[in-house]
């Protein structure tokens, strides 16, 4: 499998921004991406979706656990979230069906079939996982302070 190519990048990057300003009113600004591994130390919420069609693979939302709940709250119109109950992982979950979505769709104007799994969150400290492709990590903020990390577990058929 070929490594992911630098213009297949944007499409998720777009959509990503574009979704969380609309569903959860963030303005989010994109960091400077980098090879990743996929160990997560701290308290963090992982939502995984897999890409199958011509790429393949796995794209995460990774939020720290506090900032999940903000976004969650915030896709709830403002409704206090203290834990990551059902709801507030339902709404995450939907946040992430809804750029992966709209991923697949700019891809489908590039004449590039892209399919995607149902979303599956993970939640806890001292996580690790595998992946077969080379992790880029994308970080992006809001109002200077790290919001979510986009990770692109992704590569194309030879």
């Amino acid at each position: 499998m070929k490594a992911l190519d630098v213009r297949h990048i944007n499409p998720f990057l777009q959509s990503t921004l574009s979704i969380m300003e609309q569903a959860a009113c963030l303005k989010l600004a994109v960091g400077k991406p980098s090879v990743a591994s996929l160990e997560f130390h701290d308290s963090t919420f992982i939502i995984q979706v897999g890409v199958t069609g011509v790429l393949k693979g796995q794209v995460m939302l990774v939020f720290d656990v506090e900032k999940a709940k903000k976004v969650a709250s915030s896709m709830m119109m403002g409704m206090p979230v203290e834990t990551l109950d059902d709801m507030a992982t339902s709404a995450l979950c939907e946040l992430c069906n809804m750029i992966m979505g709209s991923t697949a769709t700019l891809f489908s104007t590039q004449q590039m079939v892209m399919d995607i799994t149902p979303p599956m969150s993970m939640q806890g400290s001292n996580l690790k996982l595998q992946t077969d492709v080379q992790a880029l990590k994308i970080p992006m903020s809001a109002d200077g302070a790290e919001m979510v990390n986009l990770y692109l577990c992704i590569g194309e058929d030879d």
